[in-house]
């Protein structure tokens, strides 16, 4: 399976310019590949004080109806940021467009970086799709630090996770660490495309990666902008799986008991 990291720049609020980038990837890249991942709120850019409303896009609007149809024009499926307007206010969200569904899965970001907080909503729920025999999850970001989100697409049945990321300095490292583990722990792909450049006030690390079920890393770019095309060779799922189920293994009930004596405070597992 051949797929994309468009590892771009974005400009807060541009969306015309946001949304050509984004078309533009897709009429080079999308007949080489099968699914082409962007970085997180792509089309809008991030939400800023006084910024939110007038960036956010609904989910039946022009702009994505676009992406739909390149989806189509191209047989492509395409995973993009976006900030959200919902009728109970704005979210940090990414659609999974297909070919075949159009908008195949929404996620709301469930773990919001601390800027964000006041300004967007919360996400509540955790989903998955099926999608040309791959189980496909979506993460937002700073969802990738918390082993937990990836936990509940893995128990889903997840075989590819795809990270729409800002990612910016000096946290690249924590990402790339977090998302390789994430594969290993689950078994599964983890593709990663963030964001480059400047922008919010905020420098951008780059290095978007895939990382395969057993937690190889497949590929890693630099910092600079640029669409990256990368094979996932999907025997890897049967070979990860093969010996031991990280998840059927795992074991959830053991207690736990604070240890409370002059060693000072501390759990251990009985």
């Amino acid at each position: 399976m051949q797929i994309a990291l468009a590892q771009l720049p974005g400009i807060e609020g541009n969306i015309e310019a946001n949304l050509d980038a984004a078309l533009s990837t897709l009429e080079r890249h999308g007949d080489q590949v099968s699914l082409a991942v962007f970085p997180e709120t792509h089309l809008s850019g991030f939400a800023e004080q006084d910024h939110v409303d007038d960036r956010a896009l609904a989910l039946d609007g022009p702009e994505v109806a676009r992406l739909i149809q390149a989806s189509r024009d191209h047989d492509c499926a395409l995973a993009i940021g976006l900030l959200e307007r919902a009728a109970d206010g704005v979210y940090n969200t990414t659609l999974l467009i297909t070919p075949e569904d159009g908008i195949a899965l929404t996620y709301r970001k469930t773990h919001l970086w601390p800027d964000e907080r006041e300004l967007v909503g919360l996400g509540q729920r955790i989903g998955v799709t099926r999608w040309r025999g791959l189980t496909l999850g979506l993460m937002i970001c700073y969802d990738i630090e918390f082993p937990e989100t990836a936990r509940a697409l893995g128990a889903l049945g997840t075989d590819l996770m795809l990270v729409t990321n800002g990612n910016m300095d000096p946290y690249g490292p924590v990402h790339a660490r977090a998302a390789q583990a994430r594969a290993q722990d689950n078994q599964c792909f983890v593709a990663m495309a963030n964001r480059c450049g400047e922008g919010a006030g905020l420098t951008f690390a780059g290095h978007s990666a895939a990382y395969s079920p057993l937690g190889e890393t497949l590929f890693e770019a630099d910092r600079d902008a640029g669409v990256h095309l990368v094979s996932l060779d999907l025997e890897l799922l049967n070979r990860a799986r093969r010996d031991y189920d990280y998840l059927a293994d795992r074991r959830v009930s053991l207690d736990l008991q604070r240890d409370d004596d002059s060693r000072g405070p501390g759990f251990r597992l009985i």
